[in-house]
């Protein structure tokens, strides 16, 4: 499909057309076409960085990211390389698999984000970095980034989110935990150390507390949970998953920081983390917040405060 074309670029779609079933791109440029959007089409993994960097240097102050969470995370880091994102508008247009940070910000199918383009409310959301890479979603170091990497895009347009759960299951059974130190730079600098089977730097995303999985995006604080080595999980399926995912308490532990150094205690162990689906590998990462960096129009299901006081019984 070619690429749409207009006098005005100012505002432009970053389209994945091979992002979860692949059918959506018609649609995505008959929207587009129909708002005033120009739409620029991925070819490859990393296009979407150069495409955003390009169309802000192009002059775009609306740069949206039609496909998964991770073109999304494509999107904001060629804005965040090219240093616009204190300039640019940025929206998502959910096409992939889970969509998860797409659902957190209240935009729940490809024409209600159009809608939500013109309409919706505007709010400043945190940007998390690691090692110089962005991302919006969480950075997930451990068992869970393993299960993420080994995701091929043919299971996740079959089995779609499921595809994620049952390699998070089949890793459980052999997985060798990670021996690290967790370092966090606030002023209670604290530090955890010992064996992890993951870390999860949660920005938009946390670990389930009475599976309420959205983390406040604004207090430019990051919620941290440190899933520690407990027994080895010998089942799969459900009992798997309550082991892995539960929140008995046993074997977490939980902070809240704006910042936090993760550090490999074996040198010939580095950490895979994935970001929002992207992976990087390090012996040492360090994390920080970039608070309200991202102007992003979010719909009215958007949930700025998910822990506000009034809300529990």
């Amino acid at each position: 499909m070619n690429e749409s074309s207009t006098d005005d670029a100012r505002r432009v779609v970053v389209l994945n057309p091979k992002s979860g079933s692949e059918d959506h791109a018609e649609d995505v440029y008959d929207l587009a076409d129909e708002h005033g959007f120009l739409v620029r089409e991925t070819e490859e993994a990393g296009d979407a960085i150069r495409l955003a960097g390009d169309a802000a240097a192009a002059g775009a102050d609306f740069v949206a990211a039609a496909g998964g969470d991770g073109t999304l995370n494509e999107v904001v880091n060629g804005l965040h390389g090219a240093e616009a994102l204190d300039d640019v508008t940025v929206g998502v247009v959910p096409a992939g698999t889970g969509n998860n940070f797409a659902s957190n910000v209240g935009v729940e199918g490809l024409e209600h984000a159009f809608e939500v383009f013109e309409s919706g409310e505007r709010r400043d959301i945190d940007v998390g970095v690691a090692a110089g890479r962005a991302f919006v979603n969480s950075c997930v170091g451990g068992i869970t980034a393993e299960a993420s990497a080994a995701t091929t895009p043919d299971s996740k347009r079959n089995l779609g989110v499921m595809a994620y759960v049952l390699n998070t299951v089949k890793r459980a059974v052999s997985y060798e935990s990670l021996s690290l130190t967790v370092e966090t730079d606030d002023a209670h600098s604290r530090t955890w150390s010992g064996e992890a089977a993951f870390v999860l730097v949660g920005n938009g995303r946390r670990f389930p507390v009475e599976g309420d999985t959205q983390a406040n995006m604004e207090d430019g604080l990051f919620e941290v949970t440190i899933v520690e080595d407990g027994p080895t999980v010998d089942v799969v399926g459900e009992a798997a998953l309550e082991r892995l995912f539960g929140d008995s308490g046993d074997h977490i532990y939980r902070l809240a920081t704006p910042g936090l150094t993760v550090r490999s205690a074996d040198d010939d162990d580095p950490v895979s983390f994935s970001l929002d689906g992207e992976m990087i590998t390090s012996h040492e990462t360090a994390i920080e917040t970039l608070p309200g960096r991202l102007t992003m129009p979010v719909g009215e299901a958007y949930d700025p405060d998910p822990d506000a006081e009034s809300k529990r019984p």
